[in-house]
């Protein structure tokens, strides 16, 4: 892939992985994208996973013919990208490594060293001049990780972003960018969404014409949709007018309560997406939950606590800094219910919440008088 007229994708496709980070399923794979330099001073943007660093570096071989390679510019030291960077100093050992002095910290740990007698330290602001290309620094701390260094190419307006503006998926797959890049975005960036502003605060300055990250495609043409889109996420903004019904069901009833409310908000004009905690992918609905304007939870109550998929996603919500939503509550609890009140008490965690009355409180199986209130439920929406 040719990116620019001296600039070569060297990256990597990775089929073999069904969970990144562990817990996020990537029925597409991903790909740890790097990107050769071919100037006066050829240089290596990102490293990729060690298991895939032979491939890497018969790539950058192939790019590069006969020269050698004088940096490699880490920007993010998280596995996935920097294990590589072993296989690499003992390719090229005269090439200098270029990053911020708390990548280096997390180099000697991975690797035993910090690579002292050929590391170049850089920091915001800080340029390195290949020929035509200059790189200039901007530094991203907690986006996602505390040392994270991306660069501005003068030369030719690409932004080389690290793990923002990433995806998950291969890139010889056709997901649709925006839901892959929105799961990512909540399951990982979340968190950090005053450092995302302050991050498109200072990436406005410069002149984008391409975005280079460290995971899914080169973003090309108008940027301005991607860039949109974080300014929304990292805002903590809803995207869409529509309420997430996420529900935790143990034998049904309480599912078939939430489907009710799913049907009660339709025909109010909102939409409406009923998730089954038990079954769903969590990232999916976490993604869902930001992507909406408001929410229902439906829960059974389970040893006098919340049944656990609600918990578990609950925690991911806070996790990632839920807010600035509203939420509706719904229990079910054959003698003694208590869902109710436990997802308040997690809720209270979250900032800018909205909670709604009133709320739905079934005994076993929906009434005739828990369907008046899940309908009134749903018109609690519309104030």
């Amino acid at each position: 892939m040719q990116i620019g007229k001296d600039i070569v994708y060297v990256g990597v496709n990775d089929h073999r992985i069904d969970l990144f980070e562990g817990q996020y399923r990537v029925p597409s794979g991903m790909s740890y994208n790097s990107y050769l330099i071919l100037d006066e001073h050829p240089c290596v943007m990102d490293g990729v996973d060690a298991a895939f660093a032979d491939e890497w570096l018969q790539k950058i071989e192939y790019a590069i013919g006969t020269r050698s390679v004088d940096y490699l510019f880490v920007s993010h030291m998280e596995p996935d990208h920097a294990t590589g960077i072993a296989a690499f100093a003992r390719a090229y050992p005269k090439a200098k490594i270029v990053s911020s002095e708390k990548a280096f910290a997390l180099m000697r740990a991975f690797f035993d060293t910090d690579f002292l007698d050929r590391r170049v330290v850089v920091k915001d602001g800080d340029t390195l001049s290949l020929g035509r290309h200059t790189l200039r620094v901007i530094a991203a701390p907690m986006v996602h990780w505390p040392e994270v260094v991306t660069t501005y190419d003068e030369a030719d307006g690409i932004y080389f972003s690290a793990d923002a503006f990433g995806k998950f998926g291969a890139l010889d797959t056709e997901d649709e960018w925006v839901h892959e890049a929105r799961r990512y975005y909540t399951g990982i960036v979340s968190k950090y969404g005053q450092q995302v502003q302050a991050l498109l605060k200072k990436a406005r300055m410069h002149d984008i014409r391409t975005i280079c990250p460290l995971h899914g495609p080169v973003l090309t043409g108008d940027l301005s949709p991607y860039l949109a889109l974080y300014d929304t996420w990292s805002s903590y903004r809803p995207e869409q007018r529509g309420v997430v019904v996420a529900c935790a069901s143990i034998y049904g009833n309480t599912l078939r309560a939430a489907e009710y409310a799913a049907e009660q908000l339709r025909a109010l004009g909102y939409t409406a997406l009923v998730h089954d905690l038990c079954r769903a992918d969590m990232s999916a609905v976490v993604s869902d939950a930001f992507r909406y304007s408001g929410l229902i939870l439906a829960c059974s109550t389970y040893n006098a606590d919340l049944f656990p998929p609600m918990q578990i996603f609950l925690d991911a919500l806070q996790g990632r800094g839920y807010r600035g939503r509203t939420v509706g509550l719904m229990e079910n609890g054959s003698w003694a219910p208590a869902a109710a009140t436990k997802m308040r008490e997690r809720l209270e965690k979250c900032r800018d919440l909205a909670l709604l009355d009133p709320v739905v409180s079934i005994r076993s199986v929906m009434s005739p008088e828990n369907e008046r209130t899940i309908a009134d439920l749903a018109k609690a929406f519309e104030m």
